[in-house]
């Protein structure tokens, strides 16, 4: 098994005034060449937009871009004419493939956004690009893994499609609870983003924000020492 921590304080930082970003990976000024990925995992994102402001129209390719809103909402419009929403318990997916723009914005007065970006690094490169959102229930991720982005050509319950045959799941895991891992494929490893609370992970306790990539592992097991909101991603290494 190898492991490396990345604690929450470790992460970059941007303060735009508008948005304030802490970046997992190297992402725009901070770079870090011992942060660049977890194997396909490129971008990790924790961002905070103030109110009735956002990220004007810009382009993306080739990446496969995935937000999930942990507060507040978040309208998005792009250049295949999707125009929506992404809200709390919802998950929105881009293949950007050939390549497109699209403009996120907080239309609320009163309310921050924050929201997590996550970059994966597609498997091929140009594909037709495509735009999915869906809303999970919360009950379906109580101490258990919910599968909300899956492989194109593996998909399973209501997971949104990627280019990549990688996999991303949330889970809010009770006091004194475990759920255990197995990996998809022994090419795969764990990337465990702690959202909220406290667990312990191949012997090492993570807060809130801390995060731990395994790999050369086939299992592994994550036990909470308080309730916790995990995001786990699942990617080939090489």
């Amino acid at each position: 098994m190898k492991t490396v921590v990345h604690k929450s304080n470790t992460r970059g930082f941007a303060n735009h005034g508008w948005l304030k970003s802490h970046h997992t990976f190297s992402f725009a000024s901070y770079q870090n060449p011992d942060r660049m990925n977890f194997g396909a995992l490129r971008v990790l994102n924790d961002d905070v937009v103030q109110p009735k402001m956002g990220f004007g129209t810009h382009p993306h390719q080739n990446m496969e871009i995935i937000s999930i809103p942990l507060k507040g909402a978040l309208s998005h419009k792009d250049s295949m004419g999707n125009k929506r929403a992404i809200e709390v318990n919802e998950v929105q997916v881009m293949s950007a493939g050939t390549g497109l723009t699209h403009s996120e914005f907080n239309d609320s007065k009163t309310e921050e956004v924050n929201f997590l970006q996550l970059w994966i690094i597609p498997e091929k490169q140009s594909v037709k690009p495509n735009y999915e959102q869906r809303k999970f229930s919360s009950e379906n991720k109580k101490n258990q893994l919910l599968t909300v982005v899956a492989p194109k050509d593996r998909l399973e319950g209501e997971a949104l499609p990627i280019s990549q045959q990688a996999y991303i799941y949330r889970s809010n895991i009770d006091n004194g609870k475990s759920i255990d891992l197995k990996v998809k494929s022994g090419q795969n490893g764990f990337y465990v983003f702690v959202v909220d609370g406290e667990v312990e992970v191949a012997d090492t306790i993570l807060n809130k924000r801390d995060a731990i990539g395994i790999s050369e592992s086939e299992r592994i097991q994550i036990k909470a020492i308080s309730n916790s909101e995990l995001i786990i991603v699942e990617v080939p290494m090489n």
